[in-house]
């Protein structure tokens, strides 16, 4: 629900914190192929699924209604730091001497500074209703990791993380923040797991992989009874939980843009930030109330939209994971070691992808440095310092007003601030890539 905007800041509009989570796919005409049993490659069913996760989040993965009610425990954390800000970029605006009204969906302003706690809270109150005592995750860039513990602590869970070897060695303060929450922290591959020993006896120095750190994380959750794994994105029912951004959205650019957005913009990795932006964006286009172009922006280093294959892939490298209908450039892919590590998995959210096969998504693969350009010239503009992944949005949103001088509504989703990726925004600066 929308209420007028502020009077004395005509750019920020208050809303309500949603009620329930948004699911596109039940309003698609089209299915999205099921998930596979990567033994009988036939359609997994909630047996099948009951090692890793919840009833809860079991119910929500395979479920046909369009909404679905948040509980008021997970409601009520939410409202911590939800209706997270839309505002109005007029500065960068200026500066890129365009005619496009470019608004920004601010996630950074959540505990751990993006996005990924939308889902880590419901993730972790599912569990704990169902009795679980301890969480497994994987984390790239650490920002899941963080949430993960962050929501942990808000509901009693253990939490035991593995982070991908290239941003456990390059991002520490990430690591930090975990252990802070109460996460246990572990570099991946690691020589805990039966799956992380074989990773490295094919390579000692490998830098590691999301894929990598999932297998070592559900390798750990389907040998304990207490214990379950938790997803950061990719699943169905992330997808779900990062809706409650989208929703907000919509309603906040309603309030003063009545046409609603041209152009929606967010960053695409494992597709859950992009997904819970965009999704009740299309939910407006399919009901021919708006008619917006929804863009994926991905790293040149991690191409799965613009260069993988719309095939069945393993989500991890070891094969333990159900097998996805997903853009993938293959389960063994082990992209550059780049700055943006949310961004460095090999495979899309099945959702996510499943709209790209629509028409309703366009992929663009956008290159390190013009991400870190982009967010220098974001931060210079409008003060705030994007997380690395995010700079890839600004950078195609820059890339689009730039080939267009039309008057239009652009929407960027920021899914986090980068206060603790500055050695990285360091090495650009002393240009070293």
């Amino acid at each position: 629900m929308t209420s007028n905007p502020d009077a004395s800041n005509p750019d920020l509009v208050t809303i309500d914190v949603p009620t329930h989570w948004y699911n596109l796919a039940a309003e698609l005409d089209e299915p999205i192929p099921p998930h596979l049993h990567p033994g009988t490659k036939e359609p997994v069913g909630p047996d099948d699924l009951a090692a890793l996760f919840p009833a809860g989040l079991i119910a929500q993965e395979v479920t046909d209604e369009v909404y679905v009610e948040i509980p008021e425990p997970v409601r009520e954390i939410y409202k911590q730091w939800r209706p997270s800000p839309l505002f109005r970029a007029r500065n960068l605006e200026k500066a890129l001497n365009t005619k496009a009204r470019i608004y920004v969906k601010y996630e950074g302003v959540s505990p751990v500074g993006s996005h990924k706690t939308n889902s880590a809270v419901a993730q972790a109150y599912y569990n704990a209703i169902d009795g679980v005592k301890k969480l497994t995750t994987e984390t790239g860039a650490g920002q899941w990791g963080s949430a993960l513990s962050y929501a942990g602590a808000q509901f009693d869970l253990d939490v035991e993380v593995w982070q991908v070897r290239a941003s456990y060695d390059s991002k520490p303060y990430r690591g930090y923040l975990i252990r802070t929450y109460g996460g246990t922290l572990h570099p991946s591959p690691s020589d805990l797991t039966e799956s992380g020993r074989a990773m490295l006896a094919k390579d000692p120095n490998t830098t590691g992989s999301l894929g990598m750190a999932v297998s070592e994380a559900v390798e750990v959750a389907a040998q304990n009874d207490d214990t379950r794994y938790a997803l950061g994105s990719v699943l169905n029912h992330v997808v779900l939980h990062q809706s409650v951004i989208g929703q907000e959205a919509v309603d906040q650019l309603y309030a003063v843009e009545p046409g609603g957005a041209d152009v929606v913009f967010g960053c695409a990795g494992g597709g859950s930030n992009l997904a819970g932006l965009s999704f009740p964006f299309l939910r407006e286009k399919i009901h021919g109330r708006s008619n917006p172009r929804v863009v994926a922006a991905e790293p040149s280093a991690c191409p799965s939209i613009t260069q993988g294959e719309y095939r069945y892939d393993h989500g991890d490298v070891a094969g333990l994971t159900p097998l996805l209908k997903m853009h993938t450039l293959g389960m063994d892919f082990v992209p550059d070691p780049i700055h943006a590590g949310g961004l460095r998995y090999h495979g899309m959210a099945p959702a996510l992808s499943h709209t790209v096969e629509l028409g309703l998504v366009d992929g663009v693969a956008i290159d390190q440095h013009d991400a870190f350009e982009a967010g220098i010239l974001f931060a210079r503009t409008q003060g705030i310092v994007p997380a690395p992944e995010s700079t890839h949005a600004i950078a195609a949103c820059i890339q689009h007003v730039k080939d267009s001088d039309d008057d239009q509504v652009v929407v960027i989703g920021l899914s986090g601030h980068g206060q603790l990726d500055l050695p990285a925004y360091a090495e650009f600066l002393d240009g070293k890539f």
